[in-house]
């Protein structure tokens, strides 16, 4: 049995040994530490990886950490929505999104043509550019060709951006599929429909790509999954993984609780019920806000990692 152990500061105290010490702090500590322990079990033990996660991430600064996760081979299949492409594809255009307030006077920033995310801001200038970004890509799309998936327009894109934090980017270098379900869910989705307006038969093929994702892993396959958030991101995954057998490692970051029955809600625990985890799955929920939980997480794996020679 495990006691409380106060925690303490020490000059140069690395991120691995800070976490070391929250598996004795108590609450939420404990299963944040629970999930440094299941994300490095998932990197040595060879499971295919698969990270989900919703697009108001892209729009914090955990993008280039995402976009870093890739190029360090720790992920081996991306799930969003389609907010995070597209505000992946702004800031690989040197958008800049501003720290406004949660506070704010949201009838004023409307008047001003802002958008806000929680204290993020977006403005119609910023989509406006976007607009005209996307018809390009997508007439040079339809030029090469009619019909596609959405991990292919992903790829076909990020070869377009020259960003070395872009998602877009470092999944396409390193084939790494991005799959994206609820592609229509937005902006890029208003424009692929506008595009068909006048070319009837340019097709972006939504069921190809959920063959796709079934036959991107197996049952034989030790499958794992670091859900960011919840949404159809988080259960595209973790469906495609049921058909599959079931994820033997799982990690949900979430700021929703279980009581109100939703997706974004539910427990590692509760997916067992589904048959999303195995019953002797290694498993961890963390509640609490993802830019904080998730970065000081991941930097204590990718400090063990580094440390003994695993990443790229």
């Amino acid at each position: 049995m495990l006691y409380v152990n106060d925690v303490k500061w020490k000059k140069g105290m690395k991120v691995t040994e800070l976490v070391s010490q929250m598996k004795h702090t108590g609450f939420q500590s404990v299963e944040l530490a629970k999930a440094v322990d299941v994300c490095l079990k998932m990197k040595k033990e060879g499971a295919k990886i698969f990270l989900t996660f919703t697009s108001n991430m892209v729009t914090s600064g955990l993008r280039g950490l995402f976009a870093q996760l890739i190029e360090l081979g720790l992920v081996d299949v991306i799930v969003t929505t389609v907010g995070a492409v597209e505000e992946d594809i702004m800031k690989a255009n040197k958008e800049q999104f501003p720290i406004g307030s949660f506070s704010s006077d949201d009838v004023e920033l409307y008047e001003k043509g802002v958008n806000r995310v929680g204290n993020l801001y977006i403005t119609n200038e910023t989509y406006g550019n976007f607009e005209n970004t996307m018809t390009g890509y997508i007439k040079d799309a339809y030029a090469k060709q009619k019909r596609w998936t959405p991990s292919d327009l992903f790829t076909f894109i990020g070869k377009k951006l020259d960003d070395t934090s872009s998602i877009l980017y470092q999944a396409t270098k390193n084939d790494v599929p991005i799959f994206c379900p609820a592609i229509t869910d937005g902006s890029l989705g208003f424009h692929l429909f506008m595009f068909q307006q006048k070319h009837d038969d340019f097709v972006i093929d939504v069921v190809k790509d959920f063959k796709n994702i079934l036959l991107c892993t197996s049952h034989d396959e030790k499958k794992g999954a670091i859900c960011l958030g919840g949404s159809i991101s988080k259960h595209h995954a973790i469906f495609a993984c049921l058909l599959n057998g079931g994820l033997d490692y799982a990690v949900y970051m979430t700021t929703a609780s279980p009581t109100s029955g939703s997706m974004s809600g539910a427990t590692t625990n509760e997916a067992k019920s589904w048959g999303k985890v195995k019953d002797d799955s290694d498993i961890a929920t963390v509640k609490g806000d993802v830019t904080i939980t998730f970065p000081l997480m991941i930097s204590a794996v990718l400090e063990k990692l580094s440390e003994e020679g695993i990443l790229k």
